[in-house]
């Protein structure tokens, strides 16, 4: 995959649920923005869903999402930061 152009960057804690619409939300901002080049990237706070698995569910399908896998949970800040520093875009 080339460098993107724009990094979305997410936590995931409990957010199984919410998570095909989010994807949907992005690719149609993307569009929008004529923008091709982007990549999804969603950090796992140590969620206790099944938010990890959805989201490598999705990525089967978009290669456009990363997923980041912390260890345990370490707080929506941390985790954000953990996004950024991983982001290419």
């Amino acid at each position: 995959m080339k460098k993107p152009h724009l990094s979305i960057v997410t936590t995931l804690y409990k957010s199984e649920r919410f998570l095909d619409a989010f994807v949907a939300q992005c690719q149609e901002a993307m569009a929008a923005i004529k923008c091709d080049s982007y990549e999804i990237v969603f950090v796992n706070d140590g969620s206790p869903d099944k938010s990890l698995d959805k989201v490598l569910e999705l990525k089967k399908a978009n290669d456009n999402i990363v997923a980041v896998d912390l260890s345990r949970n370490f707080g929506h800040h941390y985790a954000i930061m953990a996004g950024l520093t991983y982001s290419t875009g």
